[in-house]
């Protein structure tokens, strides 16, 4: 097979904005940015962050990270500023994270465009 890594594409409308977010709170490394995108290094998978100029931020999750401890994560992103998304479903605690029914548990939160991210801890 010739593929050899994942590279992820989110789009956004300001660069600035979207090294502050991704770099400044979520703590991913710049690898390189110029005029039509930020590179990013998520823990050894590109993520490409691609200048538009005009989208409609989606209704669903589309980028995600895995995570050992969601609780330690929901706090310390939640210590950064960074609101999770409440949907209603009694399934989700206060802090936002749903327990999927095998056991997963899932949060969701949006980066400054409102691209929906969202973080999973699998059961053990």
């Amino acid at each position: 097979m010739i593929y050899t890594k994942m590279m992820g594409f989110v789009p956004t409308q300001d660069l600035r904005k979207a090294r502050a977010f991704y770099e400044g709170l979520l703590g991913l490394r710049s690898v390189s940015e110029d005029q039509f995108a930020l590179v990013l290094d998520a823990n050894g998978t590109v993520i490409r962050v691609t200048k538009v100029t005009d989208f409609k931020p989606q209704p669903f999750t589309i980028l995600g990270w895995q995570v050992p401890d969601i609780r330690q994560a929901v706090s310390e992103l939640g210590d950064k500023g960074i609101q999770f998304e409440r949907y209603g479903m009694k399934e989700q605690d206060e802090r936002g994270v749903w327990t999927a029914p095998g056991g997963a548990l899932v949060v969701w939160f949006k980066d400054q465009d409102g691209n929906l991210l969202s973080l999973t801890q699998f059961p053990t």
